[in-house]
């Protein structure tokens, strides 16, 4: 039986499904959008879809032209240089209703429960040696981090947006310092790089 070539946007396969590949140069990011991501976390991005190809295409509403989701998939497109990309086009009734979708998907990850053990089982399992592990999105720093602590006797952890603290820290050693005196502290902690 013969293979179907994948389709490829700029040399980059195309796994998801999409509305049509568009040049990158067209697309208006959300001038409204509260999420930043910091150079690291676009870099890692890119080598993401460098290695995986497009697995989520760039939402665009309908209604105003801009982006809703996928800001972050933009910026990596912008570093990996390629001139198009998979993109969604969606409707959205009022500039309300993008507003809160354009929130609720960068807000609603945050919400999740990370059952700690069995990322860290899938992690091990990955990590062969021959593997590339920042495609998984975790940075060197992170994976030491999972594959070192001490597993907690309640695995699961819960983000309650009333009970979260942000530290900004001027880099990852400074990050490690804080992490580490924190946990010292009895506080139960969580490395992200954003």
């Amino acid at each position: 039986m013969k293979k179907n070539t994948p389709i490829t946007a700029s040399s980059i396969p195309v796994h998801c499904s999409y509305a049509r590949l568009a040049d990158v140069t067209s697309l208006v990011a959300n001038p409204r959008n509260p999420n930043k991501h910091s150079d690291k976390q676009v870099a890692l991005l890119a080598k993401v879809i460098r290695h995986q190809g497009w697995r989520a295409p760039i939402t665009v509403s309908k209604r105003s032209g801009f982006i809703v989701t996928g800001h972050g998939r933009l910026a990596a497109a912008l570093l990996l240089q390629v001139e198009q990309v998979p993109i969604d086009e969606q409707d959205f009734a009022t500039e309300a209703d993008e507003w809160a979708h354009l929130v609720a998907d960068n807000r609603i990850h945050e919400l999740a429960e990370l059952d700690r053990a069995a990322l860290r089982e899938l992690a091990e399992s990955l990590d062969s040696g021959d593997f590339d592990m920042d495609v998984t999105g975790f940075d060197a720093l992170a994976l030491e981090e999972l594959m070192t602590a001490a597993p907690p006797d309640d695995t699961s952890v819960t983000i309650h947006s009333a009970h979260e603290v942000i530290v900004e820290c001027k880099d990852e050693s400074e990050q490690r310092s804080v992490f580490e005196q924190l946990s010292t502290e009895g506080k139960t902690c969580r490395l992200s790089t954003f």
